[in-house]
């Protein structure tokens, strides 16, 4: 069962951004110029220095601007015009006879998903049950037989592989030193795409940690895995990857205002420490597996939860504040990044003026936040609700990636709203105000002479 966790988790991670991509495009967020304007704009500094900086190629642009940007009037001209450079990037091959099928839809994502799981079924009961052989087998059948599916050149899936060869680029840069150790030394900055990715992983911890138990299993098979301390050592190591990675990325952006004397630089560094929280449960718990002393077990399971609390309150901050834009007291005469305005609307005054998805589906977003956040005090009740302990494992698993999938629509237009900021801020008033007026009634039902002047015309 442990071993079918994390395929399990990463089939049910691609149909909820399926749902992301669907509610982006229901409400008009073109998710796919938020997450790479930063590129764009990398790639056009870059030009105008005159070149120096390759490491940001046309072909992820490329590979990220076909799969899902939405067309028609939610393209602002500033959008079409990025869309356009990426369309007409060397290495887009077939862009337009094969536009179609490179896109990413939120039904391609959602039948892929279900064909995962499909396949995942098919080679478990095949492995085990037909030819009789053991659970690390037909996991590594699974995966296997997904490298294949994706290899083979099949118009259908040419959208599949576009997303694989940039989540791959992404990965990379995810380890990419990203100064120039030859020239002036200056950090380059993280585009969003990359903090929005590495992000991710995070949420896929232990993801990584079954990795490497699988890893570990495949070394020591058929023997079992010896009860050793690298034993544990290493898929901790696995899991805590993402959060190194992700502190790293604040560190570098902190490097970076501190060389431009940025006044908010020190919000990177209570971010790295944000991720710092999340390491110390996982060294608190892997050395927890270590211990027989069941008094010294209980007196590291009572320090866990203080860690585990602290992790989880800090976040919950940080995501309700920083990474959704809210609860900044804009409507009381604060200024949030020249996004102040007056609203009659107590949600609008709480949370923020503008709301994309409306207040209702906002506040939603935020209490199931709340909720999933604290989803670990389920360990208090792990065996009155659970079989047992794989399942609840494999629970959390997903509760976290449904956390993320709702997390991403707020953190998506919160960016959105940001790299607007000035914009064209008469359209987005006016779209906004037509979805607002659809959950939030106003505040008086006197209408203005304006209006009864046009509803007697």
């Amino acid at each position: 069962m442990s071993l079918l966790r994390s395929p399990t988790v990463i089939i049910a991670a691609v149909g909820l951004w399926g749902m992301n991509v669907y509610l982006f495009k229901l409400f008009k967020i073109d998710y796919v110029h938020v997450l790479t304007l930063d590129l764009i704009k990398e790639k056009e500094t870059s030009a105008r220095k005159g070149g120096d900086n390759k490491e940001d190629d046309n072909s992820d642009l490329c590979s990220v601007g076909s799969t899902g940007s939405i067309p028609g009037p939610t393209m602002t001209n500033r959008n079409a015009k990025g869309s356009k450079r990426r369309a007409n990037s060397p290495g887009d091959n077939n862009n337009h006879g094969n536009s179609a099928d490179s896109e990413v839809t939120a039904g391609k994502l959602i039948i892929f998903s279900l064909s995962l799981l499909l396949l995942l079924h098919m080679s478990t009961v095949t492995w085990i049950d037909f030819i009789g052989g053991s659970a690390i087998g037909a996991i590594f059948i699974f995966y296997l037989a997904v490298i294949v599916g994706i290899l083979l050149p099949l118009p259908s899936t040419a959208w599949i592989r576009t997303a694989c060869m940039t989540i791959f680029h992404r990965t990379f840069e995810l380890i990419n030193p990203r100064c120039f150790c030859l020239g002036s030394g200056i950090p380059r900055a993280i585009p969003f795409i990359d903090v929005f990715f590495a992000d991710a992983c995070c949420s896929l911890s232990k993801v990584f940690f079954d990795w490497g138990m699988l890893w570990h299993l495949a070394w020591h098979y058929p023997e079992p895995v010896p009860m050793e301390l690298h034993s544990i050592i290493i898929p901790s190591v696995a899991a805590s990857l993402p959060y190194f990675i992700r502190a790293r990325q604040c560190l570098v952006m902190y490097t970076i205002g501190a060389m431009k004397a940025d006044a908010k630089k020190y919000q990177h560094m209570l971010n790295a420490i944000k991720y710092s929280t999340s390491l110390w449960p996982l060294v608190v718990s892997a050395y927890q597996k270590t211990i027989t002393n069941e008094k010294e077990k209980a007196a590291l399971e009572a320090f866990l939860i203080v860690l585990l609390a602290i992790n989880s309150t800090y976040s919950l901050a940080w995501d309700i504040i920083m990474d959704w834009g809210m609860m900044q007291n804009t409507c009381a005469g604060g200024s949030n990044g020249g996004l102040t305005k007056s609203h009659s609307s107590c949600a609008h005054s709480v949370l923020r003026p503008k709301l994309r998805f409306g207040a209702p589906t906002s506040i939603g977003i935020l209490f199931i936040d709340i909720v999933l956040r604290y989803s670990w005090v389920l360990r208090f009740w792990e065996t009155d609700l659970f079989p047992n302990a794989d399942i609840y494992i494999l629970c959390t698993q997903f509760l976290e990636a449904i956390r993320r999938s709702l997390w991403n629509l707020l953190r998506v237009e919160w960016e959105h709203i940001k790299q607007n900021k000035g914009k064209e801020e008469d359209a987005d008033d006016d779209v906004e105000m037509m979805e607002q007026k659809a959950f939030l009634a106003p505040k008086s039902r006197s209408m203005s002479p304006s209006f009864q002047h046009k509803q007697r015309s």
